[in-house]
């Protein structure tokens, strides 16, 4: 684990627990689960949302989710993240005044849960993004793979659990994992802001499906590629062509498909010459079946 940054630690006690049950023989049996627990996320004085999230780096989480959502500019200057892990809150503090009472107001008369909401926000954020034409090494793709899938991971821990990677060349940088893939990416958005470590000849790895939010989210990082070991979702790759991002799915082995993008592809790799994944190596659904 050398290589990351930021790593997954499925060591840590306060990501899972042991559960005891019993399995289809009957047998007694104890298995270690993922951790959820609520983290309420403040913008200054306001209450903006509280997420469901194993509760590693509450403060990347809020800052990533804060991005995402408009609510903080790329501009933006933090006088402080202030985390109260018994309060189970984090407050993230600007220079600027901010007030999304209207916002969240709006969210709060659109059924409930407001995705219609949020996606027409991110959706407007994308206006203007340009992304680098950055190269990439379809065997660094094949590579990435090979050391993320076979890295230490709660997931192979615990499973129930989704990662999203920033990578840069061959070399996976960033891993972070939570419940939900909206969760680590956001994440790794946070980190980004955090340390301005510029994305333009960055990738992303996900764990699971390549939608339309996973898309709109890599694109307003600047990242200008995504890749997964699962497949695609038709809107996901409409957007990915509108704004060019290239977008790598059903990523197995020595076998993958790419839907946009592939011009930045430097195809330098035999095939034929990549070891065949065992399916017996990961758990069912492991790593983005879901």
């Amino acid at each position: 684990m050398a290589e990351f940054l930021i790593a997954p630690d499925p060591a840590d006690p306060r990501l899972t627990r042991p559960v005891k049950g019993r399995d289809h023989d009957g047998r007694d049996v104890e298995i270690r689960v993922v951790e959820e627990r609520p983290l309420t996320i403040f913008l200054n004085s306001q209450e903006i949302v509280t997420a469901m999230t194993i509760g590693d780096h509450p403060d990347l989480l809020a800052i990533g989710y804060l991005l995402n959502q408009a609510m903080l500019r790329p501009d933006d200057r933090l006088t402080g993240v202030d985390y109260d892990d018994e309060l189970e809150t984090v407050v993230v503090r600007t220079e600027r005044a901010t007030d999304y009472e209207e916002k969240l107001k709006k969210k709060t008369r659109t059924s409930g849960c407001a995705v219609g909401t949020v996606f027409g926000d991110m959706m407007e954020t994308l206006e203007g993004v340009a992304l680098a034409p950055t190269r990439f090494s379809v065997s660094h793709l094949y590579a990435l793979a090979k050391k993320i899938n076979t890295a230490p991971s709660l997931y192979l821990e615990a499973g129930a659990i989704h990662g999203c990677v920033l990578c840069a060349g061959d070399r996976p940088l960033v891993y972070m994992e939570d419940v939900g893939r909206h969760n680590a990416v956001d994440k790794i958005a946070g980190w980004a802001f955090r340390t301005g470590e510029p994305m333009g000849d960055k990738l992303l790895y996900t764990t699971g499906r390549l939608t339309s939010e996973m898309v709109i989210k890599t694109a307003l990082m600047g990242v200008p590629a995504l890749a997964s070991r699962s497949g695609f979702t038709a809107w996901g790759v409409e957007i990915a062509r509108k704004v060019g991002l290239t977008l790598v799915g059903r990523m197995r082995g020595r076998r993958f498909v790419c839907l946009s993008g592939a011009e930045r592809l430097v195809w330098d790799a035999d095939p034929a010459a990549v070891e065949e994944e065992d399916p017996r190596r990961h758990r069912k659904g492991a790593l983005g079946d879901d």
